[in-house]
């Protein structure tokens, strides 16, 4: 069975305890964290790429796993669950909605945006909201 962390028509509103008001972009380390990589990744080539596409991709790259062996590795990386967009470090700590669209493709929005706004207020879209960091 292959599991999928994608949505549809969806919106990742920013989590209850987002430490945040505007976005920041996660700053740039020397070794790359999953925040630099999913925002790079996202804003290069909004509503690309599909979360499955985004996860794996970062895992990846974190991973060093070369071009030629990825095919069999997504496929073994998705043979069980992962954590979906609602676990990136981009609507938990960083203060970015994620939009997935009709196709599941994901485009970010900062939280102070025009666009954030409308996200919240389509009655078309489902909402949910990023994990929260902390246990209440």
């Amino acid at each position: 069975m292959k599991h999928t962390t994608n949505y549809t028509n969806t919106f990742i509103e920013v989590a209850d305890d987002c430490p945040v008001s505007q976005a920041e972009v996660p700053s740039e380390k020397k070794i790359k964290t999953l925040a630099e990589l999913q925002y790079k990744q996202i804003m290069k080539h909004p509503y690309r790429y599909t979360s499955d596409d985004i996860i794996f991709e970062c895992y990846a790259l974190k991973n060093d796993i070369p071009e030629s062996e990825r095919q069999q590795a997504r496929i073994q990386f998705f043979s069980k669950g992962q954590p979906c967009l609602r676990c990136s470090p981009l609507s938990k700590r960083y203060g970015f909605g994620i939009h997935h669209n009709e196709e599941g493709k994901v485009a970010i929005f900062p939280v102070e945006s025009k666009e954030y706004q409308k996200f919240l207020n389509d009655s078309t879209i489902k909402k949910v909201k990023a994990m929260r960091s902390k246990k209440i």
